[in-house]
């Protein structure tokens, strides 16, 4: 594994997330930009990831820094090829070549890989799953992401997109999802779940929502999943509730997952996970509640990212920096 600075993107359902990284795991300087609408153009989403990249590059070449790799963290199903987004629920990518439209862009080495995998092995290498063998990684944004990193080796499968658990069904004919299929895991236990129900009975004007109202002047369509997690923080009962139900359904959904792959520890990450323990508590309860043998087997630690929001990116950057 080579030493040297690093590019690592992060690209979710609504911010890319750039930044140079070290071989240390630390992020040395950032640049952001929204994703574009999911109706944009795949051009249009490559532009925005050139744009923040570019930034990087400037300011690494006015410090007198060499970058010696570039890697790229999507949210979508990445082939087995490590350059295709087959399909992308939150973006209008399908079969988008990104690594050489890329390549083509920068003149440069690129790596591709899901964000979750490239969380993943942040976490595994610099954050809280350090030293565990058979790690399971969660990551609640807009949607769920997913991913395995068995023995220091990420399980990416036959075809490249293993690890898409938040589409995984959890409820028979439930909720329609952006996948195309009804009740998927990431319909529940998402920032996309929190945020609909928060919205749906400030909607109805519920005497229960008066709190959230308030905080966004009385326009439900103003409320953003991080405003929840505050209220919630500051002890508004409602806020709370959602969190916990949300919680819920990721430990039905983490008692699924143990039941098939058994790891040591799931790492729970991305935007949602900032709740902390007021989201992971009643996921735990779930969790021990929905096991597969409960009282007799061991159970998996449920733990927060160590890296945060950040872990994608240093990933992404410490996997193109491993390749390189």
């Amino acid at each position: 594994m080579s030493g040297g600075l690093a590019i690592g993107v992060d690209i979710g359902g609504t911010k890319v997330a750039a930044g140079t990284v070290d071989a240390s795991g630390r992020i040395l300087r950032r640049a952001r930009r929204d994703t574009p609408e999911r109706s944009s153009s795949p051009r249009v989403v490559e532009d925005t990831i050139v744009d923040a990249v570019e930034e990087l590059l400037a300011d690494a070449e006015q410090q007198g820094e060499e970058i010696v790799a570039l890697g790229v963290g999507a949210a979508g199903f990445v082939g087995a090829d490590r350059a295709t987004v087959v399909f992308a629920p939150h973006l209008s990518w399908r079969d988008e070549p990104l690594r050489d439209a890329l390549r083509a862009r920068f003149r440069r080495t690129i790596t591709v890989d899901n964000d979750a995998n490239a969380a993943a092995w942040a976490e595994s290498r610099f954050g809280a799953a350090r030293g565990e063998t058979h790690v399971a990684m969660i990551t609640l944004g807009t949607g769920i992401g997913g991913a395995l990193l068995f023995d220091g080796v990420l399980q990416r499968g036959r075809h490249g997109i293993a690890g898409e658990f938040g589409h995984m069904q959890v409820v028979p004919d439930g909720i329609r999802c952006e996948c195309g299929n009804r009740g998927c895991w990431e319909q529940y236990a998402s920032g996309n779940a929190l945020v609909r129900e928060a919205r749906g009975l400030m909607s109805a004007r519920s005497p229960v929502a008066e709190d959230l109202l308030e905080r966004v002047g009385g326009d439900p369509s103003r409320l953003a999943g991080p405003l929840v997690t505050e209220a919630a923080r500051e002890g508004d009962p409602t806020a709370r509730e959602l969190l916990a139900e949300v919680g819920h359904w990721l430990g039905v959904g983490l008692a699924n997952l143990a039941a098939a792959f058994d790891p040591g520890m799931f790492v729970v990450g991305g935007g949602v996970s900032a709740a902390g323990d007021l989201l992971l508590e009643p996921a735990r309860l779930a969790y021990r509640r929905h096991l597969p043998g409960r009282g007799y087997r061991p159970e998996a630690q449920i733990v927060a990212a160590a890296l945060g929001p950040d872990a994608g990116l240093i990933g992404a950057a410490d996997l193109a920096r491993a390749e390189n």
